[in-house]
């Protein structure tokens, strides 16, 4: 496969750049330590790679050329980006950074790190544009787009632990009546 090290680059930097998923995992460790946000990461990795695949079938070509699916599918993203927002915004004030709020959600914070990943439309026409360019015609696509798709959701792994720890030192920062209501709103 040629240039891989250029596509770990891209996609590094691309998964780095703030969106929806960092905000979840930065919110995660911080209300509820790192241990907290890792269902949250393996969720949003878990959709980066169900997109992977998704880009590389029939569906991204009919959202890549269907105006109405893909902005079907915007709207349905959006609408639940903004239910999130609200429910955040309408939250208390203050976390509660006990370690009782660890064991308590793995699973809603697992799937709401999938719905926010995978309800995002942008990562399919990502994944249709990147790929093409790091695939080599005379070899056998399913390999390379295994490896491609693969490495991407370790990338998203790899990128927002580093995220969680981050938030993690930041906790008691945060935590305070002032920075809770920061991040909170």
């Amino acid at each position: 496969m040629e240039n891989y090290i250029l596509f770990v680059a891209i996609a590094s930097a691309t998964i780095a750049s703030p969106g929806p998923g960092v905000i979840l995992t930065i919110t995660n460790s911080i209300k509820d330590g790192f241990r907290g946000a890792i269902s949250g990461i393996l969720g949003v990795a878990s959709a980066m790679l169900c997109i992977a695949i998704i880009s590389a079938t029939s569906v991204a070509a009919i959202l890549s050329t269907s105006a109405l699916a893909f902005t079907i599918l915007k709207y349905i993203g959006s609408a639940y980006l903004i239910y999130l927002g609200i429910k955040m915004w309408r939250s208390s004030s203050s976390f509660n950074v006990s370690s009782n709020n660890v064991a308590k959600s793995h699973k809603k914070k697992f799937i709401k790190g999938f719905l926010i990943t995978l309800l995002n439309p942008k990562p399919i026409l990502f994944f249709m544009a990147l790929f093409p360019q790091f695939i080599n015609p005379n070899e056998a696509y399913i390999f390379q787009f295994l490896l491609l798709a693969i490495t991407f959701s370790v990338l998203v792994v790899i990128i927002h632990f580093s995220y969680a720890l981050f938030a993690k030192s930041a906790r008691s920062k945060l935590s305070t009546p002032k920075g809770s209501r920061i991040l909170s709103k």
